[in-house]
Formats: C-alpha cells, sequence, structure tokens
C-alpha cells in the first residue's frame, strides 16, 4: 500500500491520514480506491466505533484532487479520464451513508477534494488555520464532491456565492455554515485525537475541545449575498453586484468574470437543480457534468494556466458569459455513452 494515505486502529477508532504534505495532501486515485477499501473494511469491524480522518502538515486539510495527473494523462493520449471521478463520487457517498461516526479533523486549507471526504461525514471539526473553499470555476471545472447537495443547503445563498466566486471561508463563517459542525484550536488537536481513540460517546468527547469562535465576516453580508445570488440567472447576478453599492460586490463581480464563463453557468444551474435532488441523485448529476467537461477546453486550459505554464491567463473558450445559453449547456446534463454513476 501507498505511504501516501495510512491507515491505523488506536482504541475503538479507526485513523486515516492524508500524507501527502508536500501536495497538499491531495488525492489521488490510489489514496481514493484504498480509503473505499479501508471504510468497508471497518464499517463491518466490531472493534472501530468511529472513524477519524486528518491530513499531515501544518498547511492544509487536503487542498484538493489531484488535476495534475488527470492533465497529464490527457496530455500523454490516455483514456478513461473519468474513472478518478467516477470512484472519488463513490467514496463521497460512502461516507455519506458510513454507519458509524466520521469524524473530519481540519487543520488548514480543505479545498475540492478535500470538501468531499470531511464535509459528508457526521462531524467535522475545524481549527483556526481553516481556510475552506470550492475554487473550480477558476479552472474550468464545477464544484463537484458532493457541492451539488451541500452548497445549496447552505443559509442565504452562501453556497451559490462559493460555487460561482470560489470565496474562501474561514472557521468562523465555515461554522456559521454548516460546513464545521465543531470549532476548536489547533493546539487542541493532539489531547482530541487522544481522546477519540477510547471515547465512546463522540459528541461528548468533542465538546470538551470545543472553542470559541469571532463572529462570521461572511455573515455580516448574508442579507446581502441572498438577495445577490437568488437571482434567477447568472445575468441577474451580475447585474446585481454591479448595482450593490458595496466595494464587496464589485470586487466578487470581478472574480466571478475572471473564471470560465461555462464553469460558471454550469455551477449555477448545478446548484438550481441540486436543491430539488437527493444525495444519489446529486452526485449522479455531477458525474454526468464531469464526464462532459472532460472532453472539452476548458478544463485543460484552466490546469494548464494554474499548475503547467502558471501564467495565471487562462484563455476560456467562450470567454464572456454572455455567450453562454441553454443550447450550450444542455448536453451536460445529459446521462453520458458510458451511462451514469452506479449508485
Amino acid at each position: 500500500m501507498s505511504d501516501d494515505i495510512l491507515f491505523e486502529q488506536r482504541g475503538a477508532a479507526g485513523f486515516i491520514t492524508l500524507n501527502r504534505p508536500q501536495a497538499l495532501n491531495a488525492l489521488n486515485h490510489g489514496m481514493v480506491t484504498a480509503m473505499a477499501r479501508q471504510l468497508t473494511a471497518w464499517a463491518g469491524d466490531d472493534g472501530i466505533s468511529h472513524v477519524v480522518i486528518c491530513g499531515e502538515g501544518e498547511k492544509a486539510f487536503c487542498a484538493g484532487g489531484d488535476i495534475r495527473s488527470i492533465y497529464d494523462a490527457k496530455i500523454a493520449g490516455e483514456t478513461g479520464l473519468a474513472d478518478f471521478f467516477h470512484d472519488e463520487y463513490l467514496l463521497n457517498a460512502q461516507i455519506k451513508s458510513y454507519p458509524k461516526p466520521y469524524i473530519s479533523l481540519i487543520d488548514g486549507i480543505v479545498m475540492g477534494g478535500g470538501v468531499g471526504v470531511s464535509v459528508h461525514g457526521s462531524h467535522r471539526v475545524g481549527t483556526e488555520n481553516t481556510m475552506f473553499a470550492m475554487p473550480e470555476t477558476g479552472i474550468g471545472f464545477f464544484p463537484d464532491v458532493g457541492g451539488t447537495w451541500f452548497l445549496p443547503r447552505m443559509p442565504k445563498e452562501t453556497g451559490t456565492y462559493c460555487a460561482l466566486s470560489a470565496g474562501r471561508l474561514k472557521q468562523a463563517d465555515a461554522l456559521e455554515t454548516g460546513v464545521l459542525t465543531h470549532a476548536t484550536s489547533r493546539e487542541k488537536l493532539p489531547a482530541l485525537m487522544e481522546a477519540l481513540e477510547q471515547a465512546a460517546d463522540v459528541d461528548a468527547a468533542l465538546a470538551g475541545f470545543h472553542v470559541d469562535t469571532e463572529p462570521s465576516d461572511l455573515m455580516t453580508r448574508a442579507d446581502l449575498i441572498e438577495e445577490v445570488f437568488s437571482a434567477p440567472t447568472v445575468t441577474d447576478v451580475m447585474n446585481r453586484l454591479d448595482a450593490c453599492g458595496d466595494p464587496w460586490g464589485q470586487k466578487v463581480a470581478a472574480g466571478i468574470r475572471s473564471k470560465s464563463p461555462t464553469s460558471v453557468h454550469l455551477a449555477f444551474e448545478q446548484m438550481r437543480r441540486g436543491a430539488k435532488l437527493d444525495f444519489s441523485g446529486c452526485m449522479r448529476l455531477e458525474y454526468r457534468i464531469v464526464t462532459k467537461i472532460l472532453e472539452g477546453h476548458d478544463f485543460f486550459e484552466g490546469v494548464r494556466a494554474l499548475l503547467v505554464d502558471k501564467d495565471q491567463s487562462p484563455k476560456w473558450q467562450p470567454n464572456r458569459l454572455d455567450q453562454i445559453d441553454e443550447t450550450v449547456l444542455a448536453p451536460y446534463f445529459e446521462e453520458p455513452a458510458s451511462g451514469d454513476l452506479p449508485l
């Protein structure tokens, strides 16, 4: 087994450590499949009462999926590019329905794939170093790994704001929007992990390590966010941002306009559809979208600009928000030729 992910039973707990600190613990395909196997084994093990997941190092819990490897496979002419996402989405669903308490200890960056292996669990504990984001529209992608489910269910359209703008949430923001269920501090983590080794009552154990947070900066603008991002179309969202008279709105509008126009529209439609679907329906929808995205231009161009050439100047196709309409979007929501995700 690769050292990229470590599994250990300590007392009554099964511990998972994401162990790629040099890559901000980004998930690769081997980590996804190994984790799915171990969770299956622990689900049937009476000696394991709960599962704890954490990330190695002080910078990140998990900064996302290893998208560079997908880019490299595309350039090499390899097929099966959707296989990673197929297995990752099944893992997200496995965590969502896990029969035992599943506790994520989040210290540092949690983005993309890292959100997928944490937010669907029963308990999400974040330190003062928590920095949550779903930045996918900036690389020509979309907020996947179950974002279709949890983002529309965040209060006052804050999830739609995160999906379109890649807005970053700190500890208090994440706690008040439900991304986190508990707040603690980095200095308390070693003792918390030790307490979880023998905890008969996970909730009681976590309560003993609670810390109060500062008020959420994000939620001070919750009413404005709701007014803007409840608009019926992307065009209306942008018009409301432009007209809001708040410098924050101008900054958010400029940020959205720098993203892939296709991705922004996809994410907006994804949020609206996800609000009406059950979890399995959300994951099937995501697999449809990703299958189509992998046939296109913007995702690979976004990875090139961010991680390969690092020029930060992606050339989106189309390159304006007003060039996207229903005829462009419709194919992303159709069942792929390979079939839907088997849930």
